[in-house]
């Protein structure tokens, strides 16, 4: 079974089927449609608790084994407490923002499908087993945030919030990425279980600390540590309900995710324990200081979750040190912090999403965030009131809530690391508690600052655009629920320690445990009068007495700093504007608009390249010995072949320079058809005549030809390139041809073509069999260039009516009038009845027959493509439009959709994408008859190309 698959999957479904749903359910708030996906999730995960207490759940699904890239999804304790986050969370996110955006109608069903894929993608990372399919629900998590921080498009500061935290998660996730590599080059696989079964091995390989401070780059980044942080506040742009998830449960934490679920493999390492403990005290007490400094309530939860995301940080480095001991109950005694670390996590996505909640109700129904407008709500809004309560004395870290019990684990363990036998940290480690206290005062301050500005003091009406209320039954559910649990949580610690905690310390450490024995935990309230005891006491006591002076001077409102000269958002906004300008100046030295200098730069280099390569390596070498002679027909056709290229730049207007060129396109078919290659004839053929047709219908744009003006080293220059790509092309094809020891391919589909595809025509079989792969990418690109010519030519007839509209009626109706690329001439009209039909039935038995004959899917769609060409010839554009009313475009993605199904079939049969059968049937009238699943295939192929075709010819033919 790949339930745990399935569960992965399932919110990225639902977030196309939310896209799709656009026109239907028009009535529906889009919430309810994406609530089910959250709730399913968190049971089904809920559900297995009891399961992975016992053992590890592993689902694997084979990608790319030749690159060792299994999807592999593993459920233990630590990705068990995360997916109960990040689904729990999300359900009270998506049941808060269904009456939070209420009044959102126009784009309901983007925000949800924009949060869901954001759900899917956390759930990847935290369960996925490979690094590299880690890697890539990473990178969705950013692209995610990315949409969701820019929901609000149309303000400047969410483009600026959103393409910042991309930019700097981004960054961070190639950075980890590299150390991804590093970590497989160590140990010859990309499983975390398998590497952290060889960390013996690679404890003192030169890779491992360059490894470590990559993989480190990117937890950093995504968990806003100092100083990569300045991404997280310019997220508030987003939605409350985004920066209630992105903050409680998700974005921040994949973070905290990797830094535990990578402990056991850099654990043994002295820099892992020094980069993450300090780095994570650094930010704890930067993101504090700031946050007591900020007048906007979403902008100090923000400096906020910065400073709750150090401490955890911290422990989870502090909680490391058990990887540096050779004694198991030292080890078990440092393991605290860890223990600490989880638990702390688990608390702060509760006490968090539940302020973040809080904070939007506070914006709805009064209007504004601002502290200094904010006070005297408590009469107005005494739920929400009690809800920030709840919420704000948790993360103070006061008694009975979840909070302090984790804030009294974190004394414990920067108390414990003086213990530490390293670096003197017995002499000078006291400065770690010390700051950790220090850090434990400011949060204090900020979480009574937020609750007694908002709440507390004299209502004053005139401060509000609007009338202040409480808020509906509907926005209260989620964070009365979230208060609830995180009271429950200081009451009663043991389940959540038994269920969640125990089993993610298994995870994180578990060399520290013999098979079958698990971690016990034991958290209670009161501990007897201890150190940490009165290092809470004193901290109420100084933090009441600064919140006092706070709130009678105003002083640390007085110097947020943000005048200050240097930044990091400075820094950062400098450094953009810098690259933004160099990249421009660079670019602009070679792309400067011309076509022909852009032709000059991509010639020369493939001349420079190939010349040098042939004459350096000793791989080149001619032999015409083995070489058949030359005809004198042959010889004829190569000569007029070569008139004809030498007339082209020659000519003294485009018409014949078409003609000529075209006539160059039918001297190749004619040598196709001397050297008996009928498949490469007939394509080369039609697609001369196509190409004659689009040179005709965009000769009617260009300017009128003044060969006189043009200088001589512009011919001369043109000359040189293409004599010079003229000659290395001949002397690889001579080289290929001439002797050497690799044995050709072509043996092999000679002699397999039948045998294995059933299909005499070799070509067609390698085109759609053998190599089907590429000719479906071939056929996309296609698709894609006539789309991109196709937006080219609507946006530039888009201007041309904007400015017709300023002519005067007589020309308007003249312009109008026109019927370009039509013909008058009454023979071609009525041939072209006759001849069209007859092309057409050409093209269809060009297609069934390609299997064993010339022709297939690709000929016959060009062939057909060239009849309505033909049609649209003799009597117009519009006559096609109106006999032929089909989207083009459309019947290209049929095409490639019908080509990729077909591929995707043979996974019913456990076969390889693409693999395809065929057998011998008696069919009634035909007889025995041959059926190859490679003819669906064909079938797409042929409308692509008759899409692609018509799409870029219609285009152009119809432009006014």
């Amino acid at each position: 079974m790949f339930l745990l698959h399935i569960a992965v999957f399932i919110p990225f479904l639902f977030s196309a089927v939310l896209l799709v749903s656009r026109k239907f359910l028009e009535s529906m708030h889009r919430g309810w449609l994406a609530l089910p996906v959250p709730i399913l999730l968190f049971v089904f995960f809920l559900s297995h608790i009891p399961q992975v207490q016992e053992a590890p759940i592993i689902h694997a699904a084979s990608w790319i084994s030749s690159l060792d890239i299994t999807i592999t999804f593993y459920l233990d304790g630590l990705s068990l407490l995360f997916a109960l986050l990040i689904s729990g969370i999300g359900l009270l996110v998506v049941l808060y923002s269904i009456y939070y955006l209420d009044e959102e109608k126009k784009d309901q069903q983007r925000f949800y499908a924009y949060l869901l894929l954001f759900m899917g993608a956390m759930l990847g990372v935290v369960l996925s087993d490979n690094l590299l399919v880690l890697y890539a629900f990473w990178e969705i998590t950013s692209i995610a945030s990315f949409l969701l921080i820019a929901y609000w498009y149309e303000r400047e500061r969410s483009q600026y919030g959103a393409l910042k935290s991309m930019l700097i998660t981004v960054f961070g996730g190639l950075a980890m990425f590299a150390g991804f590599i590093l970590l497989y080059v160590m140990t010859g696989t990309f499983s975390i279980r398998e590497i952290i079964s060889q960390v013996d091995s690679i404890t003192g390989h030169s890779l491992i600390v360059p490894a470590l401070i990559l993989v480190l780059l990117g937890a950093f980044t995504k968990s806003a540590q100092f100083p990569f942080h300045i991404w997280l506040p310019d997220a508030m742009e987003a939605p409350t309900p985004v920066s209630a998830y992105l903050h409680s449960a998700t974005m921040v934490k994949a973070g905290l995710y990797l830094v535990a679920r990578c402990s056991p493999i850099f654990a043994m390492q002295a820099q892992w324990f020094w980069i993450v403990s300090i780095g994570g005290l650094i930010t704890l007490i930067y993101g504090s200081m700031k946050a007591i400094r900020q007048t906007d309530l979403k902008a100090l939860l923000a400096y906020s979750t910065i400073s709750q995301l150090g401490l955890i940080m911290c422990l989870l480095g502090l909680g490391s040190a058990a990887g540096l001991q050779t004694n198991t109950a030292l080890a078990l005694f440092f393991a605290q912090a860890t223990t600490a670390g989880l638990f702390h996590l688990f608390n702060h996505a509760v006490f968090k999403g539940a302020l973040f909640m809080v904070v939007g109700i506070v914006d709805h129904e009064t209007g504004t965030r601002d502290l200094r407008k904010l006070g005297g709500l408590i009469r107005i809004m005494p739920v929400t009131f009690t809800i920030a309560s709840i919420g704000a004395f948790s993360m103070a870290g006061l008694p009975p809530f979840g909070g302090f019990l984790s804030k009294e684990m974190f004394f414990t363990s920067v108390l414990n690391i003086r213990e530490l036998n390293m670096w003197s940290l017995e002499s000078w480690g006291v400065l770690i508690p010390v700051l950790a206290w220090i850090a434990s005062v400011f949060t204090f301050m900020y979480s009574i600052i937020l609750l007694v500005r908002t709440f507390g003091g004299k209502y004053d009406k005139e401060r509000y655009h609007i009338k202040p209320h409480e808020a509906s039954i509907g926005l209260l559910v989620s964070p009365t629920v979230l208060a609830s649990l995180a009271l429950a949580i200081g009451l009663f610690p043991a389940l959540p320690a038994t269920w969640l905690i125990e089993p993610a310390m298994t995870s994180v450490h578990p060399h520290l445990l013999t098979p079958g024995e698990h971690f016990h935990i034991h958290i209670r309230m009161w501990h007897g009068w201890t150190t940490e005891v009165w290092m809470t006491a004193a901290l109420i006591a100084i933090g009441a007495l600064l919140v006092i002076l706070y709130k009678k001077r105003g002083w640390v409102l007085s110097g947020s700093g943000e005048k200050a000269r240097f930044t990091l958002n400075r820094l950062y906004d400098k450094t953009l504007e810098g690259s933004e300008y160099a990249s421009e100046k660079l670019t602009s030295l070679y792309m400067n608009g011309s076509i022909r200098q852009y032709l000059i730069y991509i010639f020369m280099l493939f001349v420079i390249a190939l010349s040098t390569t042939m004459l350096a390596l000793p791989v080149y070498t001619l032999d015409f010995s083995d070489h058949a002679p030359i005809d004198g027909y042959e010889l004829a056709a190569i000569v007029a072949l070569g008139l004809a290229a030498l007339a082209v730049p020659l000519s003294q207007n485009r018409i014949a320079s078409i003609l000529l060129t075209g006539a160059v396109g039918y001297m190749v078919t004619l040598l196709f058809v001397l050297f008996r290659a009928p498949d490469l004839a007939l394509t080369q053929l039609i697609v001369e005549t196509v190409s004659v047709v689009l040179f005709l219908l965009c000769f009617k744009h260009l300017p009128k030809l003044k060969k006189e003006n043009v200088k001589i080293s512009f011919k001369m220059t043109n000359a040189l390139i293409a004599a010079a790509v003229g000659i290395v092309v001949t002397f690889i094809a001579l080289g290929v041809s001439s002797g050497h020891d690799i044995k050709s391919i072509s043996d092999y589909f000679i002699k397999e073509s039948y045998h294995l595809a059933g299909g005499k025509n070799m070509v067609n079989v390698i085109l759609v069999d053998f190599r089907g792969f590429d000719t479906m990418l071939e056929v996309v690109v296609l698709g894609i260039a006539s789309l991109g010519i196709y937006a080219l030519v609507k946006l530039r007839a888009e201007d041309s009516r904007e400015q017709a509209s300023n002519l005067d009626t007589n020309r308007l109706a003249s312009f109008d009038g026109k019927r370009p690329f039509n013909s008058n001439d009454v023979i071609l009209m009525t041939a072209a009845r006759i001849i069209i039909f007859i092309i057409v039935l050409f093209s269809i038995n060009l297609f069934f027959a390609g299997h064993n004959a010339p022709g297939g899917g690709f000929i016959g769609g060009l062939l057909t493509a060239a009849a309505i060409i033909l049609f649209a010839i003799a009597f117009g554009m519009d006559a096609v439009k109106r006999v032929l009313p089909v989207n083009y475009r459309t019947m290209t993605g049929i095409g490639l959709l019908i080509a990729v199904l077909t591929g995707a079939g043979s996974f019913l049969f456990k076969a390889p994408f693409l693999s395809h059968s065929f057998g011998h049937f008696q069919l009634p009238i035909l007889g025995e008859t041959e059926l190859a699943t490679a003819v669906i295939f064909d079938l797409g192929v042929y409308l692509s190309v008759i899409g692609v075709t018509l799409t870029i010819i219609l285009s152009v033919g119809r432009e006014r």
